[in-house]
């Protein structure tokens, strides 16, 4: 029979992040308080009053957990009893590979699901105010002004973006290095044999057809609520940079100064495209100074252009939006806690992770974290190996050296290299890579939802 505590954890958002992690509280016995501020008061995304309204696509991505990372995340989450995932297969619409739902009727099974809980109370209006006791905070991205005020005086305004600029990411092993080469400017690491970049030569006549490109391509407009948020000077969208002088990157972000082709006998390139690690094990590269407002399919087209990247495989493209998002890793512990107020946990993209997917997640591992806690329990981590404990382990322990924290999407790049794995002796790559992670991110979190059962 199931323990009913008499405590109860103020979960503040019913989005995505929020609901699931109301209901993993209350499935473990713990009564929570449901705090959301719409109908009374509303996002200028949201259109409805419902609980896990989805804002954009309603497409939760690929559902290929041989291949796909956010697939691997699907199958986890089912396997660890979410809510969310749950109603998304019940209300699944046909969509391919993909996992797509019927938006009105997602959002309607959540909700309707939550205030069937006799474990859940429901308290509309505007949170103000961080509350006593303990709180799961999943107000999302565009969490209202006085919130974000209180959450900005608690941390330290510098550690709460409100402007959103990401440089496009690739997998390091899809990268040439037949044409690239690491050196740092000015061979700072020594002999130009090893260094902190990656660098992609460009031409002259290279050079000016990247930029023509760019000047000619499709971009997303910002939306009604971001278009009176200033650009930064040191987050401009490249083809902005562009726009002011068909010169202007090259002098730039794409500056060949202090650097030397050891393919061409140590020539100096017209132009040259600076790659750097985006985490600490150096699967994935961040194209320095790329951030863009360019659509998808189109930064794919463009940056392809670019000797080195012909063939290049995309973790995560570039935007320039508004968002509000913690520096995670300086402020979180390793189970979403506020180190300098540890009854207060975060959940969704406040958190900076990207995506309806990894909102959940992160939703479902605040609610579970908290009830151990209610408990009496020690909270038990997913295993690194999986795509929870990756997602986790990029909001709390960061990215390399000298790279800015950036909210990110679950993808390969997050998880460990294979070398996790017993017998793998050489490193797979591509396909055989993917497949391999994926096995056993399966198998580990198969034996994880064992630990937490208990």
């Amino acid at each position: 029979m199931l323990e009913i505590r008499s405590e109860k954890v103020i979960v503040v958002g019913a989005g995505l992040a929020g609901s699931e992690a109301a209901w993993q509280l209350a499935k473990r016995g713990v009564n929570v308080e449901l705090r959301e501020m719409r109908p009374l008061k509303s996002s200028p995304a949201h259109k409805t009053e419902n609980f896990a309204e989805l804002v954009c696509s309603n497409s939760l991505r690929s559902d290929d957990s041989e291949m796909n990372a956010v697939g691997v995340m699907h199958e986890e989450l089912r396997r660890c009893g979410s809510l969310l995932m749950e109603c998304a297969d019940k209300t699944r619409v046909p969509a391919g590979g993909a996992l797509a739902v019927d938006r009105e009727g997602f959002s309607k099974m959540v909700q309707e699901r939550l205030l069937a809980n006799p474990l859940i109370t429901l308290k509309r209006g505007e949170v103000t105010t961080i509350p006593e006791g303990k709180v799961i905070i999943a107000s999302g991205p565009l969490t209202s002004d006085a919130l974000t005020e209180q959450i900005s005086a608690l941390t330290g305004g510098e550690h709460l973006h409100f402007f959103d600029a990401i440089a496009p990411v690739v997998y390091a092993d899809s990268v040439d290095m037949t044409k690239a080469w690491r050196q740092s400017r000015w061979d700072k690491d020594g002999d130009g044999s090893v260094g902190d970049y990656i660098n992609c030569p460009l031409s002259e006549d290279e050079y000016y057809a990247f930029v023509d490109a760019l000047l000619e391509a499709e971009k997303v407009e910002f939306t009604d609520w971001e278009k009176e948020t200033p650009y930064f000077d040191g987050c401009l969208p490249i083809e902005v940079m562009a726009q002011r002088g068909r010169n202007t990157l090259a002098f730039g972000p794409m500056k060949p100064i202090g650097l030397y082709n050891p393919h061409k006998s140590g020539m100096r390139e017209f132009a040259v495209v600076q790659l750097r690690n985006d985490n600490i094990s150096g699967s994935l590269l961040n194209i320095v100074g790329f951030q863009t407002k360019l659509k998808m399919g189109e930064q794919k087209r463009i940056f392809r252009m670019i000797p080195g990247l012909e063939n290049a495989e995309f973790a995560r493209l570039g935007t320039v939006h508004r968002n509000t998002f913690l520096n995670s890793p300086k402020l979180l512990d390793k189970t979403l806690c506020l180190k300098v107020k540890p009854n207060v946990r975060f959940a969704g993209q406040i958190t900076g992770c990207e995506g309806y997917v990894e909102s959940i997640a992160t939703g479902f591992l605040a609610g579970l974290f908290t009830a151990f806690e209610m408990l009496g329990e020690k909270a038990v981590l997913p295993p690194r190996t999986t795509a929870l404990g990756s997602i986790l382990a990029h909001i709390t322990e960061g990215v390399a050296e000298g790279v800015s924290f950036q909210p990110s999407n679950i993808n390969f790049g997050l998880f460990p290299e294979l070398d996790y794995i017993e017998g793998i002796k050489k490193q797979p790559r591509g396909k055989d890579k993917k497949r391999l992670q994926a096995a056993k991110a399966l198998k580990d979190i198969d034996e994880w939802v064992i630990k937490i059962a208990k």
